[in-house]
């Protein structure tokens, strides 16, 4: 992905970098010019990257850090609620194959917080809140084509990789049809047989106050 936006959109003033943004600041190209950057922008990362509930609060005092003064943060991630059906599945299929409950929920890769977590850290962490909304918005899932990829069977083991990972590689195929099997009845709609997954987004701009 670095490679192909180095190539595709080459320029003297953008850079391009892989690094672990639970420690943004530590980064020398966004510590160099902390408190100059006009922007921070995120999509579909951040349930990711404040999994970790150590470096949670981190995250957003590092992006305030690099803001100027006036400076925006946009971002759009999960939210509260989020794949909750898919989300629940996991946990019951490990827990159905030997993990113990705690082992299962612990092995969850994501946080999705609510609009309200979201306000209060943004505001602790000294931002000015300009929007922030949550959306459901269902959406289709690509055709399966029946050999693990696509479908709701690809999404699990592409975005489920972390609860697959409590069992044994040879359970691992029965644990994403052991899911897939339960979530046909919720997921599957009647009238043409797609596959539909509960995405809710929760979006937000905050600018660092002057």
């Amino acid at each position: 992905m670095i490679a192909t936006a180095q190539s595709a959109y080459a320029s003297p003033g953008l850079s391009f970098s892989v690094h672990d943004c639970r420690h943004l600041c530590s980064n020398p190209a966004v510590n160099s010019k902390k408190g100059t950057w006009d922007k921070v922008f995120s999509n579909a990362a951040l349930h990711w990257i404040l999994r970790d509930p150590d470096t949670r609060m981190d995250v957003l005092r590092d992006v305030h850090a690099a803001l100027k003064p006036g400076g925006s943060f946009v971002f759009e991630q999960g939210g509260a609620g989020n794949v909750a059906e898919v989300h629940t599945a996991l946990i019951g299929a490990l827990v159905a194959h030997g993990v113990p409950l705690t082992e299962a929920q612990e092995a969850s890769p994501w946080f999705f917080p609510s609009e309200a977590w979201m306000r209060t850290a943004l505001n602790d962490v000294g931002f000015e809140v300009e929007k922030l909304e949550i959306e459901y918005r269902p959406t289709r899932l690509t055709e399966s084509d029946g050999q693990g990829s696509g479908g709701l069977e690809g999404w699990v083991w592409l975005m489920g990789a972390a609860f697959l990972e409590r069992v044994s590689p040879e359970k691992r195929d029965v644990v994403v049809k052991w899911v897939v099997g339960v979530l046909e009845s919720v997921e599957k709609r009647h009238e043409d047989g797609s596959w539909w997954i509960g995405y809710v987004r929760l979006r937000g701009v905050a600018r660092k106050r002057e």
